[in-house]
């Protein structure tokens, strides 16, 4: 399974950014999906995922209300909609995938960098 992100960039504080997530080389609608992110000089951190069937959906505390997560099983693509982005967002987010019957991030896209300005 190949994943790729896309749709970071540069954004003011309390603006919004959507990201997506591409996959090829296996059966998406199957998967589980999430998002990570990573801040300079801190550990990788859990965002948001959502279960096959879209309505399993968890967050983070720190992105409740402000993220929500989405998915195409038809583009094979997975959403993470940012809104009121805050400086601390600022990280490269990476997707991944939880096969079926894994119960673990087996797959990962290569990063999207999400900058908020001040």
């Amino acid at each position: 399974v190949q994943l790729q992100a896309s749709g970071g960039g540069l954004v003011q504080a309390g603006g919004s950014l959507r990201l997506s997530c591409a996959a090829s080389g296996g059966t998406f609608s199957r998967y589980r999906m999430g998002w990570f992110r990573q801040a300079p000089g801190k550990e990788r951190e859990f965002v948001s995922a959502i279960r096959s069937n879209s309505i399993g959906r968890d967050y983070a505390d720190s992105v409740k209300g402000r993220f929500t997560i989405s998915r195409d099983n038809a583009k094979n693509t997975v959403y993470l909609q940012m809104n009121s982005l805050k400086p601390e967002d600022t990280a490269v987010y990476y997707c991944a995938a939880d096969p079926p019957g894994s119960r673990s991030w087996d797959y990962w896209g290569q990063g999207t960098l999400v900058t908020v300005s001040s």
